[in-house]
């Protein structure tokens, strides 16, 4: 499956750096770092990113909702990693066309005017008391799952 990244506002430089190492290894195509994201070089990132920051091509856009709008018009899918009333099950998700996952801020996820352009929600299935994971984390989780479909 072809698979690009948008995150968006995501706040935590660990964090985007651990995403740039993930997407390495699961080999997504390209990573959009939108909004409030930070972006290399950055000393935070690299320390999480072990390098992956140089191997993976991104892109940084000041208006999450423009780039978006972009990869829409290239006929890429917008698929958020969020829970919404109309979010199914990872394992259940499965596109021919090319995708961009949607990861959010660490705390208030994806946005309604991004979740408007999105043309599907993914979620993971919580089981404990806390009812989301680590964006970083999740996004592991999730990009695994959708490269073996």
């Amino acid at each position: 499956m072809n698979i690009s990244v948008l995150l968006y506002n995501i706040r935590s430089l660990h964090n985007v750096g651990s995403i740039f190492r993930t997407a390495d290894g699961a080999g997504v195509k390209k990573l959009y770092l939108c909004g409030e994201t930070g972006y290399p070089p950055r000393e935070e990132i690299s320390k999480t990113a072990l390098g992956a920051e140089e191997s993976v091509p991104w892109e940084y856009w000041i208006d999450p909702l423009e780039c978006a709008r972009h990869l829409k018009k290239k006929g890429i899918k917008l698929v958020a990693l969020e829970q919404t009333k109309k979010s199914i099950d990872y394992r259940q998700f499965k596109s021919k066309d090319p995708i961009c996952l949607v990861l959010g801020h660490e705390v208030t996820g994806v946005q309604d005017p991004m979740l408007r352009l999105c043309d599907s929600a993914i979620e993971i299935p919580m089981r404990g008391k806390k009812q989301s994971l680590n964006v970083a984390v999740a996004f592991g989780v999730a990009v695994y799952s959708l490269r073996i479909v």
